[in-house]
């Protein structure tokens, strides 16, 4: 008996199509907003079970119980936000017949996830490079997760408003983190309050509790990547400021890119202050480009003369706010004593090691002499430039496909004998290269390197394709531009950690979906 089967072809309503992709673009923004607003604010007590791939005396890289406040909880959030915009975007994929554009931007997406998953795949410690360290939570995991997010991003249909949403978003983490800020600033930090020692402490297992001693400085990780993040806050709502046109919310702006800056200074680090120097020639550019130029270069005049008051008071309380701010320019301090501090403070036990003879004796009294130990010092950047030069040189062994991710402490040569010239000290434990592209090169080789630098030039060149087109359009996409920018300029002194990276990359992905949907439109 013959069975006959028929292919029926059921024919598709692209306007049902478009309206349930627009419903899905709407839910998949919502969650991205959600991810940009909640992922730094998180913070929570919690404690790993690490299994160290080596063997050392050094406590910080060995085999035990890890504590950490900042990162654990981003980590999860970050791998849930992720899921759920992966699994919608998936769905209008396949069932709504949306049709991925064509854009050479892809490619660098695909050849960083190839450098990833290779570094991963071949990393001499595997797990440690899919998760990263226990207290940063930044390895493979972590950075498909920030690709992903700016590739569902980057193809999701915005409303007209999403830029001003962005910023509305953060003023809970501006806000926030300047009320933590000022209260360890001032003495007064938060953990020494019962109720706010409580609360992060509620999902401690049973008999842990906060090392004595223990601050929250904010919710990141510690003061660099405040002082970075916040620097890049300050010139995102400056830059908010010039491109809105309600006064009322123009003021706003500037308030919270006074209060961020604020923050930057307490964070007694350079990284942000720096950022924000060498913007401001383009923030004062779009401002000459802005419609009513008038009222932009008055705001930031004003934000300019209000900073002055600001830095006074907080030099005049911790005079390093100025040396680590105006200082990086002006060697001369007017708020400390006229008392002469060496450059670099090295405490007592490794000061008192440098009368030791340099000669010892075998039992036949036959003399040798030992590595002549180079003088206590620190290296420019705070020692990074010793970090850089160190880590480029093991990069060099694998280079093609690198060490995996957020690895360095374990490959790094701790026991180097240039430490002491470099940072200082003999004892201290190098565990991140302080610079996101050294980082990405050691982690992922020269593979996952091309691949990220070609997605900065990408969306460097379609920011500055905005940027000039500005006096014409006034588009408000040049907001997340300035941002991502400042990310970038930052990243020269910064890792990356979720509470940063999260927010930036999704905010990255909306402004590129801004500017091709934004170029798509003038080709009519």
């Amino acid at each position: 008996m013959n069975e006959i089967y028929y292919k029926i072809t059921v024919p598709r309503d692209e306007r049902e199509d478009q309206l349930s992709r627009e419903r899905v673009d709407r839910w998949i923004s919502i969650v991205l907003l959600a991810t940009i607003a909640i992922v730094p604010l998180l913070i929570g007590a919690h404690v790993t079970e690490f299994v160290s791939p080596l063997i050392t005396e050094k406590s910080l890289l060995n085999t035990g119980p890890r504590g950490e406040l900042f990162n654990y909880y981003k980590f999860v959030f970050l791998l849930i936000a992720t899921s759920l915009v992966v699994s919608l975007f998936l769905y209008k994929l396949l069932f709504l017949n949306y049709n991925l554009p064509k854009k050479s931007i892809l490619w660098f997406f695909f050849l960083f996830a190839v450098g990833i998953v290779l570094s991963t795949v071949f990393a001499p410690y595997k797990t440690l490079a899919l998760y990263g360290q226990p207290d940063r939570s930044d390895g493979a995991l972590s950075y498909i997760c920030y690709l992903l997010l700016m590739f569902v991003a980057m193809h999701t249909q915005y409303p007209k408003k999403v830029v001003f949403y962005v910023l509305y978003s953060l003023y809970p983490f501006v806000f926030i983190n300047f009320t933590l800020s000022i209260m360890n600033f001032l003495g007064h930090d938060a953990l020494t309050y019962k109720v706010m020692e409580n609360a992060i402490t509620a999902f401690l297992p049973e008999g842990a509790k906060l090392a004595k001693g223990s601050q929250l400085l904010g919710t990141l990780d510690q003061w660099n990547f405040m002082s970075g993040m916040f620097g890049v806050m300050t010139v995102m709502y400056l830059a908010g400021a010039i491109v809105e046109t309600n006064l009322f919310i123009r003021i706003v702006h500037t308030i919270v890119a006074l209060v961020s800056f604020a923050i930057v200074l307490m964070s007694i680090s350079t990284g942000g202050f720096l950022t924000i120097v060498l913007l401001l020639p383009f923030l004062f550019f779009l401002a000459f480009k802005s419609n009513n130029k008038k009222i932009a270069l008055s705001f930031i005049i004003v934000f300019l003369v209000a900073s002055v008051p600001i830095l006074h008071g907080l030099a005049t309380k911790k005079p390093q706010v100025w040396s680590e701010s105006i200082g990086f320019f002006v060697k001369n301090n007017p708020y400390e004593d006229n008392k002469s501090t060496p450059s670099a403070v090295i405490p007592a036990p490794y000061n008192q090691d440098l009368s030791l003879t340099s000669k010892v004796y075998a039992a036949e009294n036959e003399g040798f002499s030992l590595p002549k130990l180079p003088e206590p010092s620190i290296a420019a950047g705070s020692g990074r430039l010793y970090i850089w030069k160190k880590t480029l040189e093991i990069t060099m062994d694998r280079l093609i496909v690198g060490y995996g991710l957020d690895t360095l402490p374990y490959h790094f040569p701790q026991d180097d004998i240039e430490k002491r010239a470099g940072l200082g000290r003999q004892d201290i434990v190098v565990n991140k290269p302080h610079n996101i592209y050294i980082g990405i090169l050691y982690g992922t080789g020269i593979i996952g390197f091309i691949g990220f630098i070609g997605l900065v030039l990408m969306t460097l060149w379609k920011f500055g394709q905005e940027f000039w087109k500005f006096g014409k359009t006034q588009n408000a996409v040049i907001v997340l531009g300035v941002a991502w920018m400042a990310y970038l300029i930052q990243s020269l002194f910064n890792d990356t950690l979720p509470g940063t990276a999260t927010p930036l990359w999704t905010l990255a992905g909306i402004m590129l979906a801004l500017m091709y949907q934004h170029e798509q439109n003038e080709k009519g």
